[in-house]
Formats: structure tokens, sequence, C-alpha cells
């Protein structure tokens, strides 16, 4: 078996793994990609400088795979997948729902299969990416696959039972956050600001804001206390969110995504 890397799916999150290949320094002509979309695969690999290829060329040629393929066409792929793969080879899904002994049970030999929980922000090199790992995967794969993940976000290993929570925290997250800009932005145009600038500022506001927490390393709570003042404006505004259960919607949303991806796990392939 080759050196060779194979990307099965190549749509925005499988095109990230390739990007995130191609930033760690890994030669194109090592990577084959297969899509069921003909021209996007055509693209893909002209742009990249990679090789398109079939299925099945890519389980017997590829020591890892990656799987970006819509949660809908996994049992057909796995059925072209299971005869062709080998002990040693290694799969590394980001396929949601889908798990770990799912992969496992439906292949013939003892392969390796991490599965990684990432989010969209993965595309502009800012996700955020939880990985666990199954039974046949060797230390000296996930230390390099968690080595291209870091060129596309931060990485996180966990055990495979908090990946629905974190599905529920940075998985679906983004769309909070898209919708608290969208509220704030909404926000300065009731009260007179232009269109754009209100949403410029709204977005730096949130962008610096979750800088600092980053990078100061404090807890939120002592953060948002600088930005109040005694009977000042973000205060009343503070005083708003909470008597509007603000809080508490959020960490509804989150229960709610981590029930209906456990739910989602739950079909038997």
């Amino acid at each position: 078996m080759s050196e060779q890397i194979g990307i099965i799916g190549v749509g925005a999150m499988g095109g990230a793994l390739l990007k995130g290949l191609l930033a760690g320094g890994l030669n194109p002509e090592k990577i084959l990609v297969s899509d069921t979309d003909s021209v996007r695969l055509q693209q893909v690999a002209y742009k990249c400088g990679v090789t398109s290829s079939k299925v099945e060329e890519i389980a017997r040629s590829a020591k890892i795979i990656f799987i970006a393929v819509k949660p809908q066409d996994i049992k057909d792929l796995l059925a072209q997948l299971a005869p062709l793969l080998k002990p040693g080879q290694l799969i590394v899904s980001v396929v949601a729902g889908v798990t770990i002994s799912e992969f496992e049970h439906n292949f013939i030999h003892e392969v390796g299969v991490i599965r990684v929980m990432p989010n969209t922000p993965c595309l502009i090199g800012e996700g955020a990416m939880a990985v666990s790992t199954g039974n046949y995967v060797h230390k000296t794969d996930l230390t390099l696959v968690e080595s291209w993940l870091k060129n596309i976000g931060a990485v996180h290993i966990v055990p495979e039972r908090f990946l629905d929570a974190v599905t529920g925290v940075s998985g679906s997250g983004p769309a909070y956050v898209y919708l608290l800009i969208e509220a704030l932005a909404d926000g300065g145009v009731l009260c007179g600001l232009p269109r754009s600038l209100a949403q410029e500022l709204a977005v730096q506001t949130v962008l610096g804001s979750a800088l600092m927490v980053k990078e100061t390393g404090q807890h939120p709570a002592i953060l948002r206390e600088q930005v109040i003042s005694p009977a000042g404006t973000t205060a009343a505004a503070v005083f708003a969110l909470e008597n509007g259960n603000f809080r508490g919607l959020v960490q509804q949303a989150v229960k709610e995504a981590v029930k209906r991806s456990k739910e989602l796990g739950q079909s038997d392939l």
C-alpha cells in the first residue's frame, strides 16, 4: 500500500480538509480525491493539483482516507469500501451522526477510525474540532491527522460520548453567533444607524469580545462586569437580556441541538 492520502467528498468540508493537507506541506501528487459531482471533482483536481479518482482506487491505494459525504450517502459508500480496506488503513470521518462503532462493524478487517466533529469556520481556517478515536488507531496516525487538522482550526481530543454535546456548542454554535450578529445590527438600524455601519460594528464587537476571552483566559462573567458601570447603559441592556431569559434560551438551544444529534445518531446503517 502506498503512502497516498484519499478524500472522498470534496464539497465545503472536504475542500477544507484538502486545504489543511496542502497547508501542512503534503505533496498534491500524493492526494487522491473523489466526488459524486464530476464537475466539482474536476475543478478541485485542476485547481489544487491533486488527482481525481474512483472510490475503489482510493480504497486500494490510500493509507489514510478522509470521508466527507452526506449522511444519507454513507451506507452505499461503506458497502463499496468494506471489501477493499485492509488492516493498517485509517478512516477519518466528518460525517455527522455516524459513530465509530458503525464504521468498525461494517469493515471486515481491523481498520482504524477517527471521527471528527468540525464546524463551518474551518472553511476559513478558524474552526473548532473535536476528535475521537476508535479501537485500531495508532498514536502516530492520530498525531499526523491532528497536525493536518490544526491547519484549519483548533483541535480537541475527546471521548466519543462528548460529540453530541460538542455538536450543540461548536457544531451548531456558528448559527447562534450569526443570529446574535444579525440582531445586534438590526438593533443599530432600529436606532438610526446605516445598515452597513451597524453590521460592521456588530461583527467587530463579537470578534473582539471572543478574542478577549481567548487571550486573557478570564471567565466571561469577569470580562462582562468590566463593561458594566453602576446604573449605566450596559447595566440597563444586560438587565433587559436577563429579563428576557437570554442565557436560558441559549442553553436551551444547545440542549435541543444535542437532543437532535442523538436522534440522528440512532439510525442503524
